[in-house]
């Protein structure tokens, strides 16, 4: 196949060209002049499966004969004569051996790391380990580190790592990169005694690790041997090859540092590579991005070469610029592209590694029902199983609440063997019943009171399986296994169900099946791991599954496709989308190493972080070679404007200095994508549609309503439309699944507080002190608050208010005798059948019977000008208490009515009884009442609020926003 040679074989493709279809002519046209079965006894080696099979099916597409073999990289230590080399060790096994040892430097440092990263700690340190053996560097190289110059985290990560290295050497199992190491080494090494009998091609690999590096070199110096590297820059000088190319340190990030260094290993110069067979791309773009992608010490040669450049208008022909205004932008306009590629027959690829720009063009493309073949597929973390698993996994340290309840019960998955109908029935029941009256934490005689009450006959037996199986597990020191085993029961029973005798859903589909396996995985290994906690239990399971994708088995659209950079390398397309193009997403900023910083890894002879930057730098030279391509970014994010990729910045930095015809061409493919976001404009926009008016319904007399209490009235008169939507359309706000802590529930629990303290110190005046007042609070928040840190903070705000609030209570005691709490009152108006109701938190009588009415307060009290207009509330209560509305109490008169402060203001405030008397008081309310009964008064949305920031419950149901306060309100009669 190959004419001798006493140099090694190097051949290169440039960008631009499809790598695998050429390779298979190439092989194809060689193997025609070496006899029909040449192409037989050639094995071709390649490094995914994907460009495997691209090329089989490449084969299969051609005309009848013989096939070369086709082996991947990793696959080579399967043939018999390697099998003295040890198999390696499962990854995730060796990440689980590492566990106790990161556990135990994480309880010494505490600093180092969170505990929720204790795998991606022990994930991270086997990497560095798989490194190390994969590139041949030994640990002398790690322990000879000189880290007095660095920070004392780098000392105290080299030490660990020396203690980890110990234990490590007792480990005789190779780590999968150390033995394809040992592979490549005893390859060529048998090689160089007993060359194979055929040819032998390493193809589409950039030797970027160690181990794939020393079998390019072995197969590059056989007689019968040749490497063809993918997206060969022909067009780069030899002068920066020689001098720039050459240095790790400096050199790394750069697309062709790879084939560099293979070059200088193997003794070649570039001009010895050669072109594997004459291909037909964009020359003219391939010498500008050759340019444009210069190391930075050489950009200073854009002045030279720049003015040399030929064919601008060759070289971005077919290239389109589009830089949306936001990521939706973007992702909308991408979609409307592969849409038009779809109706014209196009094979179109999206190519970005920003998985969420991925999500966003599939969403869009599902408004014309394109379902895009996405080569990425789907974390299993976030499949329906493996969020199920995970909340399942979560019973061992979850706080019980309503929200992690329901949200395992509701999971499309949870009981799904039998009779899912009555359970979700059942749980939305249960749902409601903890908005309307809690508890935040539900135990179980919470779950039996409510199965008690239901009809449905499944309810009993639901509440036990409920009790047993969903609510959180007291956590016992358990072994990983043990835990497993305790997940793979629950979540099994849990997915059954309390009536079915057949398995759930769990297992089932493609997804349950790559969770089912990767379990599986997990407990082959786990007894390398030994005891865990339920925590770092939950966090190494998401990590595990985070790990593994799920493909959608839906059949998508053959040409809209969407990839990843590594799919993108074995692929070819009529046009390619770069997505994404913005700095942090591509490239990628390269993941944080805890072990090892650039110096140091420099100096051990590792891989250094702008590897990573160099492979994506390699990918976008290739990509955007492309006869068309589009290159798209945002300009800016969710939160801040974004910065241009590098790699971008740089050709349009080029071309912006090359003058008119430069500056024309960028300025053309700006236009060309300004098109496709007008089109997006136009997709968005919507007719004109008039704002909503303000409302002001106006129901007939029998509809309006016939009570309401005296805290409803400050409502009616600041914002009546919210008293219709409660009142008449029998409207109310959904109360939270999780009640919080707030000033609300705060109010409510030391209303509670006083309601006991009073009668107490009324019965013994001695226990009138601090000390009574704050045993009490803590007896009270103990036993109605079930946040920890609440009653905390609120016995501490009782504590520094007690001496306030024992003065003014004394001083009440002082003026009346307590006689009632939280008395409830009724009075009607007469003629009207319309009826106030009240709830005095206190009611007293003094000496001559003469009524004192208190109502505690720990938010903001209203003044006694505003009581006067708005805030009925006290002055109502009096005028009640009068008119003997009170049960059981019968004042001679009312001499006060004030607000208690029980918050941070501990004051009084008097309702205005010396300028307003109870009579008028009923008067003004009696005649507000008899307006609002009639059909002629409309109920004004927001028609006096305190500010025009307050917030009424009914705010979006009145569509306020879309009218403001000064837009006139119309009555609207309402049948």
């Amino acid at each position: 196949m190959f004419e001798p040679s006493d140099k090694p074989r190097l051949f290169g493709l440039p960008p631009g060209a499809d790598f695998p279809s050429h390779l298979v002519d190439g092989l194809i046209d060689r193997a025609a002049q070496g006899g029909p079965d040449l192409l037989g006894r050639t094995t071709l080696i390649v490094n995914t499966r994907r460009m495997a099979r691209r090329i089989r099916a490449l084969f299969d597409a051609g005309p009848p004969g013989l096939v070369p073999r086709i082996r991947l990289v990793t696959d080579l230590g399967e043939d018999m004569a390697l099998s003295r080399i040890p198999a390696p060790v499962s990854p995730l096994q060796r990440r689980l051996e590492l566990i106790p040892l990161v556990r135990a430097l994480m309880e010494q440092e505490p600093d180092i790391a969170p505990r929720a990263a204790l795998f991606d700690l022990a994930d991270s340190l086997a990497r560095v380990f798989d490194e190390m053996r994969g590139e041949g560097v030994s640990f002398d190289a790690i322990r000879d580190l000189d880290v007095s110059a660095h920070s004392d985290h780098w000392a105290r990560a080299l030490k660990f790592l020396t203690i980890v290295d110990a234990v490590e050497d007792d480990t005789p199992v190779p780590d999968p990169s150390a033995r394809m190491r040992m592979v490549a080494e005893a390859l060529a090494k048998d090689w160089e005694t007993t060359p194979p009998d055929g040819p032998v091609i390493v193809a589409g690999s950039t030797g970027s690790r160690g181990a794939t590096n020393l079998l390019m070199q072995a197969v590059a110096r056989l007689p019968q041997g040749a490497v063809v590297l993918p997206g060969f820059d022909f067009d780069l000088p030899h002068a920066v090859w020689e001098r720039n190319l050459n240095d790790a340190l400096t050199g790394e990030d750069h697309p062709q540092y790879r084939f560099g260094r293979l070059m200088a290993t193997l003794g070649l110069k570039p001009r010895d590579v050669a072109r594997w067979r004459p291909t037909d791309q964009n020359d003219a773009r391939n010498r500008l991005l050759s340019l444009a992608m210069r190391p930075a010490p050489v950009t200073n040669q854009w002045l030279t070469e720049g003015p040399q450049l030929r064919d601008l208008d060759v070289a971005m022909r077919g290239v389109t610029l589009l830089e949306a205004p936001s990521a939706r932008e973007e992702a909308q306009a991408i979609a409307l592209r592969l849409r038009k590629s779809a109706e014209d027959g196009q094979r179109a690829a999206l190519i970005t590694p920003d998985r969420l720009l991925a999500r966003q063009v599939k969403a869009a493309l599902d408004r014309w029902d394109i379902l895009p073949d996405d080569s990425a597929g789907e974390p299993l973390s976030l499949t329906p199983p493996g969020r199920f698993l995970r909340q399942v996994a979560e019973l061992w340290h979850s706080d019980g609440t309503a929200g992690d309840l329901l949200a395992l019960l509701k999971h499309p998955l949870c009981h799904s063997g039998a009779d899912r109908g009555p359970h979700l029935v059942l749980s939305r029941a249960l749902e409601l019943e903890l908005r309307r009256n809690g508890p935040p934490f539900p135990d179980a005689d919470t779950i039996r009171r409510f199965a008690a009450e239901r009809p449905e006959p499944i309810a009993p037996a639901w509440a036990d399986w409920v009790i047993r199986l969903a609510r959180p597990v007291a956590d016992q020191v358990m072994t990983l296994s043990d835990r497993l085993d305790h997940l793979i029961v629950r979540a099994e029973a849990l997915s059954r169900g309390s009536t079915a005798d057949t398995d759930g859903r769990l297992w089932l589909g493609t997804a349950g099946e790559g969770v089912q396996a990767k379990i599986a995985d997990l407990i082959e290994a786990a007894p390398v791991t030994g005891e865990i906690g339920p925590q770092d239990f939950s966090n190494m399971l998401n990590a595990v599954l985070r790990g593994a994708e799920d493909r959608d088995s839906t059949t998508p659209h053959p040409d809209i496709l969407i990839w990843g950079t590594l799919e993108a390398r074995v692929q070819g397309a009529d046009l390619v989308i770069l997505g994404g193009l913005n700095e942090g997403t591509w490239p990628e900023m390269p993941p944080p190493d805890p072990w090892l910083n650039r110096t140091m890894r420099a100096q051990a002879g590792l891989l250094l972080p702008e590897r990573t930057i160099g492979l994506s730098a390699h990918d976008f030279q290739q990509a955007a070679a492309a006869p068309e391509v589009w290159i798209t970014r945002a300009l800016r994010g969710s939160e801040a404007e974004t910065v241009a990729s590098r790699w971008l910045n740089r050709l349009t930095n080029l071309l912006t200095g090359l003058g008119a015809s430069g500056q024309g061409e960028l300025a053309a493919a700006r236009a060309r994508g300004a098109e496709w976001l007008h089109l997006v404009e136009a997709l968005d926009r919507v007719d004109s549609v008039p704002p909503a008016p303000r409302p002001s319904p106006s129901p007939p007399p029998a509809a309006r309503p016939r009570k309401l209490s005296v805290t409803q009235i400050k409502t009616l008169i600041r914002d009546p439309y919210a008293i219709y939507a409660r009142e008449v359309l029998r409207l109310s706000r959904l109360d939270p699944l999780m009640k919080e802590p707030d000033a609300l529930e705060r109010g409510t629990k030391l209303h509670k507080v006083m309601e006991v303290f009073v009668p107490q110190v009324t019965e013994d005046p001695s226990l009138l002190t601090e000390d009574h007042l704050i045993a009490v609070t803590r007896e009270v928040l103990g036993e109605e608050v079930p946040w920890a840190e609440a009653r905390i903070l609120w016995l501490a705000k009782m504590a520094r208010n007690a001496a306030a609030l024992i003065d003014g209570e004394r001083n009440r005691q002082a003026a009346g005798h307590p006689v009632g709490y939280e008395v409830g009152g009724r009075a009607t108006l007469s003629g009207t059948g319309f009826d106030l109701t009240a709830k005095a938190d206190r009611i007293d009588l003094d000496a001559n019977g003469n009524a004192l009415i208190y109502d505690y307060k720990t938010g903001q009290m209203s003044s006694p000008n505003a009581q006067m207009s708005f805030d009925l509330q006290l002055l109502l209560m009096a005028a009640m208490a009068e008119r003997a509305a009170f049960h059981q109490i019968d004042p001679r008169h009312v001499v006060r009515a004030a607000f208690v402060g029980l918050g941070s203001d501990t004051k009084e405030v008097d309702a205005p009884l010396d300028k307003i008397s109870a009579d008028e008081v009923w008067a003004r309310f009696e005649g507000l009442i008899r307006r609002y009964l009639d059909d002629g008064q409309p109920f004004t949305a927001r028609r006096a609020m305190f500010k025009s920031t307050d917030q009424s419950d009914y705010d979006h149901l009145a569509r306020y926003g879309e009218w403001d306060i000064a837009t006139p309100a119309r009555k609207e009669p309402v049948e």
